[in-house]
């Protein structure tokens, strides 16, 4: 479906952003105390913010890196994923999610989601399970989780690794555990748009000493000693490459806005989660548009995004038409995502592989509205209202009504 919308005066006099992230005074000041302080690439504050990441979630190492997608770059590299292997990831997910599979030489295979929450789905993983199945990357979405244990139960007792992808993460638990604490590994990303930001980065949490080690070898060209050990043990300057690697380190800068915000995280899910069920207070009874559903298990929503699902059939309007309405009414929207089987290069690899309809359909229904601490309850009103407008203007019937 493709229209035009109707043209209104915007509602708000500024653009509204999709996501703004919230940096205080605090925050400010640790980065400045960090560039005085001589020593702003990975160092003290690395080590700081990793100690921290490692006590929030109750896990045996914590490695920082430059970003979610290098983490997941490391530990697939790490496990040996390359030429011959499977790893099977939901078709509705960032692009990095596969191609650092592709990237290794091994073949992203594409899962369906479920209808109802847009979790991988664990009947799917199941089916695309081969004998060069490596690893399953599940994909916690929007803030709430994948359903471990049945990705589990559908692995079996095959020899197949599970890599969680928490970009969407941190904060959330899955029956009664911090998401990254039960698997081989997690990777979470530090964007601006996510619950916290470093401006960019990520981490990788593990239980696995050697796998720990390993992944902090590799983001650093693959030296047994970084550069800030051989500076504050003042031992011998030399280092030894053990293996080659890669440049995915996260610096003390960036590591000095993490701390601030680690320490905030409770209060910003906090507010984040007042602002969803705000939201869901606003949107009920406005007819075509609903909140992607919850899952039904135990968990604790992170609230990383406000995902909605518009029932096309009532509009003349496609998705990326209402998008486009709200934006002329001043309002930033998100798309998260487009699926991957629909993309040029993963199209082309799948070819015969069978529909993903679940994927499909929700990658052409879903937007994110803006959500993030510092959001006005007026701002979201000017959200909801712009909504009201936009969907009455190019609802079925409307037009012949008019005429």
């Amino acid at each position: 479906m493709h229209g035009e919308a109707s043209q209104f005066r915007p509602r708000r006099g500024d653009f509204l952003a999709f996501s703004r992230p919230g940096i205080d005074e605090r925050d400010i000041e640790e980065v400045v105390a960090c560039l005085r302080s001589g020593w702003i690439t990975s160092g003290p504050r690395v080590l700081q913010f990793e100690r921290m990441f490692r006590d929030r979630l109750g896990v045996a190492h914590a490695v920082a890196v430059s970003s979610a997608t290098a983490g997941l770059h490391l530990v697939l590299h790490a496990m040996g994923i390359g030429p011959g292997d499977e790893v099977i990831v939901p078709s509705l997910t960032w692009v990095s999610t596969a191609n650092m599979v592709e990237m290794l030489g091994a073949r992203a295979v594409l899962a369906d989601i479920d209808p109802l929450t847009l979790q991988l789905d664990p009947a799917d993983v199941r089916r695309r399970l081969t004998a060069r199945t490596r690893a399953v990357i599940p994909v916690h979405f929007a803030g709430a989780p994948v359903d471990l244990d049945a990705i589990q139960e559908a692995i079996g007792g095959r020899d197949v690794a599970i890599v969680e992808d928490a970009a969407h993460a941190l904060g959330t638990s899955y029956r009664g555990h911090a998401i990254g604490s039960q698997s081989r590994a997690a990777v979470f990303s530090f964007h601006p748009t996510k619950n916290i930001t470093t401006g960019e980065g990520g981490m990788i949490v593990c239980g696995d000493p050697d796998l720990a080690a390993r992944v902090r070898s590799l983001r650093s060209h693959g030296i047994s000693r970084d550069a800030w050990s051989r500076h504050d043990g003042g031992s011998s300057p030399r280092y030894e490459v053990t293996e080659p690697g890669y440049k995915y380190n996260l610096t003390d800068m960036q590591a000095a806005l993490g701390l601030g915000q680690l320490a905030r995280l409770d209060a910003i899910i906090a507010e984040r989660r007042r602002l969803a069920e705000r939201y869901d207070r606003r949107l009920a009874g406005l007819a075509g548009i609903r909140p992607i559903a919850r899952p039904a298990y135990d968990f604790t929503h992170a609230w990383h995004l406000y995902v909605v699902r518009l029932s096309l059939d009532q509009f003349t309007l496609d998705r990326d038409g209402v998008m486009g309405a709200l934006r002329r009414e001043n309002i930033g929207t998100g798309l998260h995502f487009v699926a991957l089987h629909d993309q040029a290069y993963y199209r082309a690899r799948r070819a015969g592989e069978g529909a993903l309809p679940h994927a499909s359909a929700a990658s052409e229904e879903i937007m994110s509205l803006p959500l993030y601490p510092g959001l006005s309850e007026a701002d979201q009103d000017d959200v909801v209202e712009a909504l009201r407008r936009v969907l009455a203007s190019c609802r079925v019937g409307v037009l012949e009504e008019q005429r």
